[in-house]
């Protein structure tokens, strides 16, 4: 707050706050909310802020020191204030709340609802047609479970259209992977009593399984069909296995998730374990962001809050929290009236659960203090490229561009971005080119500099300190002209040359207004940092350019001529056997056939010349 301005009394404001349960917003002077928060009764929760501020932390007490304004809204619910106030955090990012990355790239393993259903790989929505389970932890985790469940139970996992077209058996059938309905090798009554069996698995129902399987494997035996018994002998053996190894007893068969939390320095990770159906499926750390300075417990509910307003709730969660009682039991009723299904919290494990408390917070440990030194390393990086290039301590935002084509094909030019300490992937940004000139790499870097920064002198993004172009003085050059016609004078700019031979460890980096470049070295920790950023912005953009061409070369000239729609595309292919005779055709041939005109004709034929 600025000096001489008097902070508003608050008393008439929390005076009217409401006995009621919704979501409160602290603001500032400038209207930012630097604070959003749920609570059972809006009038104690809020007021408990200003009562005794000496009796919150010091991080807090910060922020209340700040708040001009408190902005509420009520809920008919605890479970609908816990969705607005995430809905909030997610949209506004207070600089005062833990945020935890919404991370909805969890994978799933899919039944479809399908005549004969398919085994499959699903990220993103779901459809309430097809049957999901998970969330898995990772895709490795997915894909093994479809390996087990194909070896075992032998559903396809095929895409529709290989399905309806098939002639004869795949190779997924030669190897004993997959019944082959595709040809009717099987049943459709088998084949259901096959995926039922699957469901069951994926359901924790093993046991019933087994026996399942146990009786039709005595049912083949004494049919004399010998092979089958074999086969219904192998998946129960194959069931036990995986069982020994993956099966939690002390759930039940149940779905359970385990959250645990370390720090580290400035680190704090929050490691979620998996179990879903009784079977342990994996784990996955998350790294939130503002967690300094905040109770432990507060980082657990933040994540139990924000996590599952995105993915399924289990009915039990077993995490650590030092006020365990009324807060936990509050928590779980949240989430339960959310989740549709009762939700049990347990703070204070005992036997085989406490075990497994223990073992997330081992793996909490070790992923906050790998994050820490990983962080403590791109900061010696970061410091030693800032002192070789007598580059200022504030310099820590890089951006980094690189051209890729294909002996002027499908040009395509990408821009990385490094920022507090580590690679920003959802500001990269990928430019199509449209110099006139194939493979023109100056007017391309000239092309992509001026389109991403007239945006950011616009004030659509934020301005790096320090732009690399993969290149030596004349990329630099080009850099100089664009940042110049643009006003842009903050900047450092450095040319990344390649070293003699393209040798890693050789690069030379030029800055305007030196003559010679710097020469870092092989060993120097600033390079590496600058050879991190450069093979991202290389890989992003090769990636790019090859989708491009891809995509150029199997599509048809035919489609950028107007006045050809498909039906006429296909006819034309039709009559002259494809496009090579196509091309061999003259405009009069072309002109012969129904629905295309002289005019048409001529303009196929110089398209297609």
């Amino acid at each position: 707050m600025n000096a001489g301005v008097e902070k508003p009394d608050l008393t008439a404001t929390l005076a009217d706050l409401p006995h009621l349960p919704g979501v409160y917003r602290m603001v500032n002077t400038t209207g930012d909310v630097l604070y959003v928060g749920k609570a059972i009764d809006l009038k104690k929760r809020v007021s408990s802020y200003f009562q005794k501020p000496a009796g919150l932390s010091p991080r807090i007490q910060l922020m209340v020191a700040q708040v001009v304004n408190v902005e509420t809204t009520v809920t008919r619910s605890e479970s609908e204030a816990l969705l607005l106030e995430n809905n909030l955090i997610k949209t506004l990012s207070p600089r005062y709340n833990i945020l935890f990355r919404d991370d909805k790239s969890y994978p799933y393993l899919t039944i479809s609802g399908h005549q004969f259903p398919r085994l499959g790989f699903h990220r993103g929505t779901l459809d309430k047609r097809h049957q999901y389970y998970g969330p898995f932890p990772g895709a490795g985790a997915v894909r093994e479970s479809i390996q087990l469940l194909q070896k075992v139970f032998r559903i396809r996992n095929c895409e529709d259209s290989v399905f309806a077209n098939r002639s004869r058996p795949c190779l997924m059938h030669q190897i004993r992977r997959c019944t082959a309905p595709c040809v009717g090798n099987i049943t459709e009554a088998e084949y259901t009593q096959d995926v039922r069996s699957a469901t069951l698995f994926l359901s924790g129902k093993e046991d019933e399984v087994v026996e399942n399987l146990i009786s039709r494997m005595h049912a083949a035996s004494a049919a004399q069909q010998y092979e089958d018994a074999a086969l219904h002998r192998d998946q129960v053996s194959a069931l036990r296995a995986v069982r020994e190894k993956q099966y939690v007893s002390d759930v039940g068969g149940r779905d359970a998730d385990v959250i645990a939390y370390a720090r580290e320095g400035h680190v704090t990770c929050v490691n979620l374990v998996m179990i879903r159906g009784g079977r342990h499926l994996g784990d996955h750390n998350h790294f939130p962001k503002h967690a300094d300075a905040v109770d432990d417990d507060q980082v657990i509910e933040a994540f139990i809050s924000q996590h599952y307003q995105h993915h399924g709730v289990p009915p039990l969660i077993l995490a650590r929290l030092l006020n365990d009682g009324q807060d936990a039991e509050a928590l779980a009723g949240m989430l339960g009236e959310h989740a549709g299904h009762k939700v049990q919290i347990v703070t204070r494990p005992t036997g085989p659960r406490r075990i497994w408390l223990e073992m997330a917070e081992k793996n909490a440990q070790i992923g906050a203090t790998h994050t820490a030194s990983l962080q403590a390393n791109q900061e010696t990086r970061l410091a030693a490229l800032q002192q070789a290039l007598g580059l200022p301590g504030t310099a820590q935002r890089f951006e980094c561009f690189d051209i890729s084509h294909t002996m002027g094909e499908a040009t395509v030019a990408s821009c990385v971005v490094y920022d507090q300490s580590a690679m920003q992937k959802g500001d990269y940004r990928r430019f199509n080119i449209t110099t006139p000139v194939a493979g023109d790499d100056y007017g391309a870097m000239r092309e992509v500099l001026q389109r991403r920064y007239r945006r950011l002198v616009a004030g659509e993004g934020k301005m790096p300190d320090v732009v690399l172009i993969d290149g030596g003085k004349g990329q630099l050059g080009i850099a100089c002209e664009v940042m110049a016609e643009l006003g842009i004078s903050e900047v450092t700019l450095v040319g990344v040359a390649k070293g003699e031979d393209r040798k890693a460890g050789l690069e030379a980096l030029w800055i305007p207004g030196r003559s010679e470049p710097y020469l870092l070295g092989p060993e120097h920790a600033g390079l590496h940092l600058v050879q991190q950023i450069r093979d991202e912005a290389h890989r992003f953009a090769i990636t790019g350019h090859r989708a491009r061409r891809g995509k150029t070369r199997s599509q048809s000239p035919l489609e950028n001529i107007a006045g050809i729609g498909a039906k006429r595309r296909q006819a034309l292919l039709a009559h002259f056997g494809g496009l090579r005779g196509l091309q061999a055709a003259s405009a009069d041939e072309l002109a012969q056939i129904d629905g295309i005109s002289r005019a048409l004709a001529e303009k196929i034929y110089q398209e297609l010349h």
